[in-house]
């Protein structure tokens, strides 16, 4: 793979990794609040987040390439209101999809075809990511400050499930 490629890729790693560990964050600040639906959504966001990181680091290895790994900056954890979190989550999700445009436009430059299939399910993804994150802000906002429509936002947010994501051609993990 084309070195530039390989180390965009390592990178994005470290930036799944960043992002599991703010929705992490934002789950503990959730619960906190005694949110558990949001608590729960978050932590689900987190695992998600983790998968994507664990499959490109996996994709790496598969096609022989070196994996490097960088440390992981300390997330934000003070938010004002349960809206503001899923702000943040859209802003952050917005940068994710930016870095995976990026990497998709690499991966094409450098005609590098098996890694821009690959990032296709990313760039689907982000797509879903954001609709999700804004979904959610537009519900938190027509709720205002009625408590009772918080309550029955973060009932329903508790309903999220967690699936490992199945990225095509690439084979189960060991």
């Amino acid at each position: 793979m084309n070195e530039k490629l390989v180390k965009a890729m390592n990178e994005q790693i470290n930036k799944e990794i960043y992002s599991a560990f703010l929705y992490l964050a934002m789950s503990e600040w959730a619960m906190q609040k005694g949110l558990k639906g949001a608590a729960h959504w978050l932590y689900v966001q987190y695992l998600e987040e983790m998968a994507h990181g664990q499959n490109i680091y996996r994709y790496l290895q598969v096609r022989g390439d070196p994996v490097e790994l960088y440390p992981v900056a300390k997330p934000e954890s003070g938010w004002n209101s349960l809206l503001e979190v899923y702000r943040d989550v859209l802003a952050h999700e917005k940068t994710v999809t930016a870095s995976i445009a990026n990497l998709a436009n690499i991966s094409q430059d450098v005609r590098d075809h098996a890694t821009s299939i690959f990032l296709e399910w990313y760039v689907t993804e982000q797509v879903e990511e954001e609709g999700n994150a804004t979904d959610i802000i537009q519900r938190l906002q027509l709720a205002g400050d009625n408590l009772s429509g918080l309550l029955m936002i973060d009932t329903e947010l508790s309903a999220r499930t967690f699936a490992p994501p199945v990225v095509p051609g690439l084979p189960p993990a060991p």
